[in-house]
């Protein structure tokens, strides 16, 4: 199958999600307003978002061949993701992660398990289906993703890359890298000592070239070919949980690129679908249809109903067979 947007990520997880009003203290505890049974991870979600919004995506992966294995399997093809190159290996376990969201501080915490399985490898990938596709997805510099970059960079494939925490590793690899979105995070690590427009001047200096800083509440700024942009970010939906946010806005974004948009419509775009994400709990749920999008950029009104249903569906998985099948 060729797809317009490979995503590699080495290890998709499983969110258990629990919303509560603020962490407990040492000997304490607390109540949570609700739970839901998710996945995650970087690309992942990146992928089922723009999946999501109507662009042809696949994953390049590995999970165990457990409950949460096969649970991340059937959540990719909910959200259109093709699977063909998911690896489901037996005997061994997934990631797991315990996300729990403060409605008081809007913050997340996360308590991890990490999987059993191994490492993902050259020999997992698909040279074809990479070099077919029109995007290669990555967050992290590894051997494979490399490989995978270089295979992308010898056919003109646009390789975009999620910088969340400062890795020298990247910053030694931009070269490879042509549409560069980093987190503040990412930024204040690699340049402390200047402003974000600074910032994305000098990430675009160092190889890509579109550069793209993501400042949480406050939006996102930009430098491409044509100078330095700012999008503020939209506020009208109340904020619930902030899981997922720069995940789902690179797969916004991405598939904003595949549309034909400019940067700063790309930006205004992948902007409104991480709003409307966090206005539901989860990185999966509250990812939003184009039609959602597109009325709520004209119009500022979010159609909850599809939305709706998806949290309903994760807050009542358990990861039986009944939920699986």
């Amino acid at each position: 199958m060729q797809v317009d947007i490979v995503g590699i990520d080495e290890y998709p997880v499983v969110d258990l999600l629990l919303n509560i009003d603020k962490l407990p203290t040492t000997d304490r505890s607390t109540s949570a307003y609700a739970k839901s049974w998710q996945c995650g991870g970087k690309v992942s979600t990146a992928l089922a978002a723009a999946g999501r919004l109507g662009a042809k995506t696949g994953i390049i992966g590995i999970v165990g061949a457990d409950n949460f294995g096969r649970f991340c399997e059937g959540d990719f093809r909910r959200h259109g993701v093709d699977t063909t190159h998911l690896l489901l290996e037996p005997g061994k376990t997934t990631t797991f992660s315990v996300a729990l969201s403060e409605r008081s501080t809007k913050g997340r915490s996360f308590i991890g398990v990490a999987g059993s399985c191994r490492r993902l490898q050259e020999r997992d990938l698909a040279k074809e289906y990479i070099q077919n596709a029109k995007y290669l997805h990555l967050s992290q510099i590894t051997p494979t993703t490399l490989q995978a970059a270089h295979w992308a960079k010898e056919v003109g494939v646009t390789v975009v890359f999620d910088g969340d925490e400062f890795d020298l590793s990247v910053a030694d690899n931009l070269a490879l890298i042509d549409v560069m979105i980093a987190s503040e995070f990412f930024f204040r690590g690699m340049f402390p000592d200047s402003s974000p427009r600074e910032g994305c001047e000098r990430l675009r200096q160092a190889g890509p070239k579109l550069a793209i800083i993501t400042l949480g509440a406050r939006g996102c700024v930009g430098v491409d070919d044509i100078g330095f942009f700012e999008q503020p970010a939209f506020l009208q939906a109340e904020v619930i949980d902030t899981t997922g946010a720069g995940d789902v806005f690179h797969g916004a974004f991405i598939y904003a690129m595949l549309q034909g948009m400019s940067p700063q419509e790309c930006a205004r775009f992948s902007c409104a679908v991480a709003s409307i994400k966090c206005s539901r709990q989860g990185g999966r749920a509250g990812i939003p249809s184009r039609t959602v999008v597109d009325r709520f950029l004209a119009d500022g009104m979010i159609d909850y109903t599809e939305i709706d249903e998806r949290v309903a569906y994760y807050a009542e998985c358990h990861l039986g067979d009944e939920v699986l099948s």
